[in-house]
């Protein structure tokens, strides 16, 4: 037997409704089917009462309206056969309701009692109506078996007369049983009470605990529980599963999938719980139950926590004093003075001084708690041993979960260094001894920007110490080693990390330490002290050597040293790559490579495969995860082809700009790779995969300037061939330079439409003036669209690339 519950918005138009009939109706076991009142009107007729204890005619409006959404549903879901008896019953219902606030609106009076017995009419009426949907329902009413004491002014269950009566209720189970949630009586006197805001699903807990219900299903509007708010973070997504006390910690912190109470019935029973969307019944959902949690990284989670959960209706209350140091039950008071005036306290922290006590309720609550506490500790009060109480608003408490955090060193570290590196200041914290959660108290201004920064760092890495495999070292790689030696004591002195390089390798050898490589003489030692070395060599010795805190550093252009990526990320080994090959490759494989990273933790940076040291990808990324959306962009890409479009002129033809590109090392000794083009179509394509476009090399269009023949045969032959263009270059540059023009090599892109090619530009555009082997990227954006932004600079150059990894480095260990 299963218990199924359907939430608001589950019953709150025509085609939910039938989606509640198709889901129950597929269930081949019996069945009880709870459901809340159609979505929102519980708020209705709080609303409406309220408007007729003030005497505001306007009540009869807001009745009216959800007389008549009621009978909108009925038309629309209620088969004909059945519909007359129906509105009959419905429409005696509300005339029952109509009488009560009839009467509210001429005494002008509103009692709990009645508060109570209006707001039942929300599921009295919408169990009615689904019964009658559901093939086979029989309709139940839940006042004649949930019941309920009084106790600090709330209605609490009576587990002993409730489970009893369940039991004798539903002692032979029909094919499908209707009960509407929420609602209740009272043991004493069988007056109408309720279980509360998300009372509905405790009512369905209560069942399947009292009936050892197979699974408690709670059917809501969304997939599961979140790693975090959506709405928030973008990059949240569901938890497939959580244990009961991970569930109870979210909920109880401001996730509102279940009604915090609902856990414990099933969580006694040992009955699991999953939670589904009705519309989008194939999701999967979040399953919670005993199940012990297994380690995050052995089962490929993302994170140690589970989830973060926030209160954004937060009051801190402070009781302070000196006289409260080694008094016993100052606490006691506190907490029995709250208690009886219902107020409910959802976190507390004291100082082990013992001179104050701070904990946080909502802020509704706030002015009659100060005056609880001001009434209870009068007399200290009065001789100066206690101070008035002090209440801090506009606050949040924001909640990080996960049984994974259970004698796991470092978490609170992580969490208030991510929260310090934000500029957050926590206000007050709090963690239990079970290790499950961590709790914390801030202004209400940071929570957004709290939320993120957790969510960045508690499922990204962050580092105190790299290990770093230095792979390829000409003359990138050289100059990286270089300045890591230059900087290496200052950072350990002024950030507290160690950039320790465990491997370098070239073509040929490999050498490893892992207490870290002599920078000075590792050229040297590679020679007498390395190993021969190959791809899966590398690989093997990277990997036997397990070492924490890993970061492939590749700075060669090596396809074979590519392919290692997948099988390094997977061994969470970060990558940060000068060489462009993995992400130029084809869409899926760049894909499956960033999103390794990411569910690994690690990262996979590549920042230097365009624009050198240039903050091209970076800025692009910040702009789209700050909710930007990259349009179009132009760029000139290639330091080497801008050299020698700059140095054409009349004493220096086309072939001799091209010779002194090579000598100057900005081409390639084969100046055929840059002037192919290739180059610049890798760097398009990565740079439109980052601004969020499916794109392959093969879609870019091309329009090269060195015909197809002059590629052929060897590169001595086409030192020999290229001057026959001189002459043809020199009248295009004469023609140009009487216009104001000038020659560029460009790389375009437009809503993920690509192509390279050379355009001419007038002294006004700004590639103009691009000077030397400078580089340049025009990005139009929603935000730029009217003055796309401009970054420039140098783009190529070993000292700059090699900066350029260096940055990627150190973002690794997210120091900026």
């Amino acid at each position: 037997m299963k218990v199924l519950k359907f939430g608001g918005t589950s019953v709150g138009s025509v085609q939910s409704i039938l989606n509640v009939k198709k889901i129950v109706e597929a269930e081949n076991e019996p069945v009880i089917v709870v459901v809340s009142a159609l979505g929102g009107i519980t708020d209705k007729l709080l609303q409406t009462s309220k408007l007729a204890s003030s005497g505001d005619n306007a009540w009869q409006t807001e009745y009216a309206a959800m007389r008549e959404r009621h009978n909108t549903v009925i038309e629309g879901v209620v088969p004909d056969n059945k519909r007359s008896a129906v509105i009959k019953t419905t429409s005696d219902t509300f005339e029952e309701l109509e009488n009560i606030l009839r009467g509210v609106f001429l005494i002008k009076d509103l009692s709990a009692k009645t508060s109570d017995t209006i707001v039942s009419y929300g599921e009295r009426l919408s169990s009615l109506i689904v019964s009658t949907v559901i093939t086979n329902a029989r309709l139940y009413d839940a006042r004649d078996f949930i019941k309920t004491h009084k106790q600090f002014n709330r209605h609490v269950v009576d587990f002993k007369q409730t489970n009893s009566l369940i039991r004798s209720t539903f002692e032979t189970l029909p094919d499908v049983a209707l009960v509407p949630g929420f609602i209740s009586s009272s043991m004493d006197n069988d007056e109408i009470t309720n279980l509360g805001r998300g009372g509905s699903d405790y009512t369905a807990s209560i069942l399947a605990a009292a009936l050892n219900a197979s699974i408690l299903e709670i059917w809501t509007d969304v997939d599961g529980f979140m790693t975090a708010d959506p709405k928030v973070i973008n990059s949240a997504y569901v938890i497939d599963k959580l244990t009961f006390t991970e569930a109870m910690e979210l909920c109880n912190f401001g996730a509102k999938v279940i009604y915090p109470p609902t856990i414990y019935p099933a969580f006694h029973k040992n009955i699991p719980i999953r939670v589904r969307n009705t519309f989008n019944p194939e999701a999967p959902g979040t399953l919670i139950s005993n199940e012990a949690p297994v380690n995050a990284l052995n089962n490929n989670n993302r994170a140690i926590i589970k989830g973060i959960s926030s209160i954004n209706d937060t009051c801190l209350i402070t009781v302070q004093g000196l006289g409260m140091v080694g008094v016993i039950g100052v606490n006691y008071r506190i907490f029995r003075a709250l208690a009886e005036s219902g107020i409910s306290v959802f976190m507390v922290s004291q100082a082990s001084s013992e001179n104050n006590t701070t904990f946080a309720v909502k802020n509704e609550d706030a002015d009659l708690a100060i005056e609880v506490l001001n009434r209870e500790f009068a007399p200290e009060r009065a001789r100066g041993e206690i101070d008035d109480m002090i209440a801090e608003r506009d606050l949040a408490t924001v909640a990080i979960v996960g049984e994974n955090m259970k004698r796991t060193p470092g978490i609170a570290g992580k969490l208030f260094g991510t929260l310090g590196r934000a500029g957050i200041s926590v206000i007050a914290c709090a963690q239990g001894a079970s290790e499950t959660n961590i709790s914390f108290v801030i202004k209400i201004e940071f929570l957004r920007k709290a939320l993120n920064s957790i969510h960045d760092s508690f499922f990204l890495s962050e580092y105190k110490m790299l290990n770093l495999f230095i792979i390829g070292i000409g003359t990138i790689g050289g100059q990286l080693i270089e300045q890591i030696h230059r900087q290496q004591e200052k950072l350990m002195k002024q950030n507290g990390v160690k950039l320790n390089v465990v491997g370098i390798a070239n073509s040929k050898r490999l050498m490893m330490k892992r207490e870290g490589l002599d920078l000075i003489t590792y050229v040297n030692d590679l020679k007498t002290k390395g190993i021969d070395s190959s791809p899966t060599i590398l690989r093997d010795e990277i990997l036997k050597m397990n070492i924490f805190n890993a970061v492939f550093v590749d700075c060669t252009s090596s396809e074979k040293i590519a392919d290692l990526y997948e099988t390094l990320l997977n061994n969470n080994i970060s990558i940060v790559a000068a060489n462009k090959i993995a992400a130029s490759s084809e869409y899926k494989n760049y894909l499956l490579l960033k999103e390794t990273a990411r569910k690994r933790g690690i990262k996979f940076l590549f920042e230097t495969n365009v624009g050198a040291g240039l903050p091209i990808i970076n800025t692009m990324n910040d702009l789209i995860n700050s909710g930007d959306h990259i349009i179009s962009f132009e760029a000139v890409l290639s330091g080497s082809l801008n050299f020698i479009l700059n140095t054409i002129s009349e004493t220096v033809p086309m072939s001799r700009a091209i010779g002194m590109a090579v000598e100057a090392k900005y081409a390639e000794p084969d100046p055929r790779i840059d002037l192919s083009g290739k180059d610049v179509l890798r760097k398009l394509v990565i740079l439109a995969r980052e601004a969020g476009y499916i794109v392959e090399q093969q879609d870019v269009k091309t329009n090269l300037f060195i015909p197809d023949k002059y590629f052929d045969g060897s590169p001595e032959d086409f030192r020999k061939q290229i001057p026959s263009i001189d002459g043809e270059f020199e009248e295009k540059r004469k023609l140009l330079d009487a216009h104001g023009k000038r020659l560029r090599f460009v790389a375009k892109m437009t809503d993920g439409k690509c192509e390279i090619g050379l355009i001419e530009v007038g002294s006004r555009h700004p590639f103009y003036d691009l000077e030397g082997s400078n580089n340049i990227i025009m990005l139009t954006t929603e935000r730029y669209r009217d003055y796309p932004m401009i970054i420039k600079g140098y783009g190529a150059g070993a000292d700059v690339t090699a900066a350029g990894v260096f940055a990627d480095i150190m973002s690794i260990a997210n120091i900026r």
